[in-house]
This record gives C-alpha cells, structure tokens and sequence, in this order.
C-alpha cells in the first residue's frame, strides 16, 4: 500500500502532528513501508502457531500463597480514632 503526501497531511493532522513539508515524502515512504510489512505478515499462514507471551520462553517466578503475617487487625482497631462494625470511619473529604 503506498501513501500519497495528501494521505499523510490528512493523518498527520488527524493525530496533530506538525510536519514539515520538506519531510512529508519521506514520511509517506517510509508509513508505506511499514504498512506494506503488516500486509505481509497478515497473509502469513499461522495455523498451528501457540501464541506466546514472551518470545524468549520465559516463565516468571511465583511465590506460594500462604500467609506469612499475624492477623493484627483488632490491636490496629483499638488504636484508631474511630471503628464501627470492623471498619475505619474517616472524615469526610469529598463534598
């Protein structure tokens, strides 16, 4: 697909880019490429093809979900200035 100068002042200023006008034909050659590349790639046969998160194979590290701290949520509570029903009533802020 080849992009015309006229193309690329249009979407140029669709997405509010200033171009100078001495740039526009090396832009319109070079997005004409790009777009020429996706057309090839979309034609490729991908058939069978896993898709992959990461191209190197890569699996990230988790840890076990297990608690690994005290419950301290009643000796936080008796210290707040205000609880009710297990909750930490604050000042309104928003009006």
């Amino acid at each position: 697909m080849s992009l015309t100068t006229d193309e690329v002042k249009k979407i140029a200023h669709l997405a509010r880019l200033g171009i100078d006008k001495q740039d526009i034909e090396s832009y319109a050659k070079d997005l004409s490429g790009i777009l020429d590349l996706m057309a090839r790639m979309g034609e490729l046969n991908t058939d069978g093809i896993e898709p992959m998160a990461h191209p190197m194979d890569q699996v990230q590290r988790l840890r076990a979900d297990v608690v690994t701290e005290q419950d301290n949520r009643e000796k936080f509570q008796a210290i707040a200035p205000q609880v009710e029903a297990g909750l930490y009533l604050v000042p309104k802020v928003i009006e």
